[in-house]
């Protein structure tokens, strides 16, 4: 049933690219969600178009975080905060919740590669084959 050792093998660790992007993105969507409610609220459009647009940024940003470890994931999570950004043309205030989320976008992209890099060193000087971080290799 277990290792008669009583050892297990050490687990992968996970990318923190990914997982920081994946965050990103499902944090993201809910806040669109709420944007789309006070669309919603302030009649900034007909409601048919709020919830539609609206809706169809929830789901494809949730999609998306599910899409990261595939090429071209952080290609769609990144046009889709362009879309978001562009939700500004709608309600104003979407162009700085995109920005900021934009910003927040390229540090965890940045930030997840780094710490990915540093364990990757770590596990070669300890002597140990790293482990994959994804399809690019971070």
């Amino acid at each position: 049933m277990g290792d008669p050792d009583g050892a297990r093998p050490p687990r992968r660790a996970r990318s923190a690219r990914r997982q920081f992007a994946a965050t990103m993105l499902t944090l993201e969507a809910f806040v669109v969600l709420f944007a789309a409610l006070v669309a919603y609220g302030l009649q900034v459009a007909e409601p048919a178009r709020v919830w539609l647009v609206g809706g169809a940024l929830v789901l494809s940003l949730l999609l998306a975080a599910g899409t990261l470890g595939r090429p071209g994931g952080y290609v769609v999570g990144t046009v889709l905060q362009l879309a978001v950004v562009a939700a500004g043309l709608a309600v104003p205030m979407m162009y700085v919740v995109g920005g900021v989320f934009a910003a927040l976008w390229v540090a965890s992209l940045r930030l997840g590669a780094r710490i990915d890099r540093e364990r990757a060193e770590r596990e070669r000087a300890a002597g140990r084959e790293p482990a994959d971080q994804g399809p690019d290799g971070r």
